[in-house]
């Protein structure tokens, strides 16, 4: 690989990163913010779904333009917006006010993810697309693993405030960076047929049952996934009985293993075929989505083992999962496509943790209740999605 293109996946992955411990620090802030504001999960789940259900609606928005523009200065551009949002999260006195800034994230934050995967899919052919995709998402390993806890020790030392800040200072910093080594990225502009429609990017969609099932795909693996996540940090502390000190472990340990197998496993699946590596991460998956929602107190290194397993397992959907996706568009439509399938994927985040709160309920000494029945949801959803995947994307794969 090319010294230029090591520097744009770094900076891509240091983007990400922020991108991504800003969405994922919301969630182990629920016991946090819950007695803070005086809310019950329900509510809670509202602040979770108020990012997601705004950044599929700018994404899906966003669609219908992206491909008639610069992916560099569009980045950029969402980034800033997401940055102000994130500063403004970290600033808010109310709930009314932190409901508003989160809002305000999701908008641009919408647009970022498309983008991210538009450029690596723009960069690197589709038999490197798994490494490349590997390197970049596994900033979601670096999130958990120091992001995550160091945010959590912020919010203990300091507020629950802190980490937001912390977010928005990271990418001020970034923000030079990208603008000085990200190339101009207008090819599929110039590629592009003049005079198309705004609404040709959705008629596109609509005309290929491929792209309207590869979108259903990739929304059913990220509900799949996001049942179980809000509630994992108030299920360990109120009814496991582990403290604040000891839940960011959690994110340390399987943020580490996350790390590693977002390279190893997009490295894998490059050589092996993303498909074989997508089936195993999914079936293997079960077992400590059901384990991990039912567990009885146990001693907490055998918590830490389970979850990095999980960790592993989900790096490996979600990276086979996101090359496959990538390749059923033309570079000319894939940043319109790329944002159909963020604004899908928001709105599978968002049904997922609406349905948490709705589903989970609070006994009476805090413990939350019903976290089982999330479990068994996740793995109905996980095994459609693997049944769709066999399907849609089989014959791309014997074709590789």
């Amino acid at each position: 690989m090319r010294s230029d293109k090591k520097i744009i996946l770094f900076l891509l992955a240091a983007l990400n990163f922020t991108h991504i411990l800003d969405f994922m620090i919301m969630m182990p802030l629920g016991n946090y913010l819950m007695p803070y504001f005086s809310i019950d999960p329900r509510e809670f789940t509202y602040l979770v779904g108020a990012y997601t259900i705004s950044a599929a609606i700018s994404g899906f928005g966003a669609a219908f333009f992206v491909d008639r523009f610069d992916r560099k200065k569009l980045l950029i551009i969402a980034y800033s917006g997401f940055l102000l949002g994130t500063l403004a999260c970290g600033l808010a006195p109310s709930f009314i006010l932190l409901l508003a800034a989160r809002l305000l994230a999701g908008l641009f934050g919408g647009l970022i993810a498309a983008q991210v995967l538009s450029i690596i899919s723009d960069l690197f052919v589709y038999e490197e697309r798994g490494k490349a995709m590997g390197a970049v998402m596994s900033a979601f390993a670096v999130a958990s693993t120091l992001g995550v806890p160091f945010a959590l020790y912020l919010s203990n030392l300091i507020s629950w405030h802190a980490p937001f800040i912390l977010v928005a200072v990271l990418g001020l910093i970034l923000i030079p960076l990208l603008m000085r080594y990200i190339p101009v990225m207008d090819a599929h502009v110039r590629n592009r047929e003049e005079g198309g429609k705004a609404l040709e990017a959705l008629s596109q969609v609509l005309r290929s049952r491929q792209q309207m099932l590869a979108l259903l795909f990739s929304a059913l693996i990220m509900m799949g996934h996001f049942l179980i996540i809000p509630f994992i940090n108030p299920f360990m502390e109120y009814n496991l009985g582990f403290s604040r000190s000891q839940t960011p472990m959690i994110y340390l340990v399987g943020g580490i293993a996350s790390f590693f197998a977002a390279n190893i496993l997009g490295r894998v699946a490059d050589r092996f075929g993303k498909l074989p590596v997508f089936t195993i991460c999914v079936l293997l998956s079960l077992f400590f989505v059901f384990s991990l929602t039912h567990l009885s107190p146990i001693p907490f290194v055998f918590v830490l083992l389970m979850f990095a397993a999980w960790f592993i397992l989900s790096t490996g959907r979600g990276v086979t999962a996101q090359a496959m996706i990538s390749n059923v568009v033309k570079p000319e439509q894939r940043g319109s496509f790329m944002s159909f399938n963020s604004s899908l994927q928001q709105v599978g985040t968002t049904i997922a943790s609406v349905a948490a709160g709705q589903i989970v309920i609070q006994g009476k000494e805090g413990q939350i209740l019903r976290y089982g029945w999330l479990g068994y949801g996740s793995i109905l959803i996980l095994l459609i999605a693997l049944l769709l995947a066999r399907y849609l994307f089989g014959k791309t794969e014997r074709k590789q």
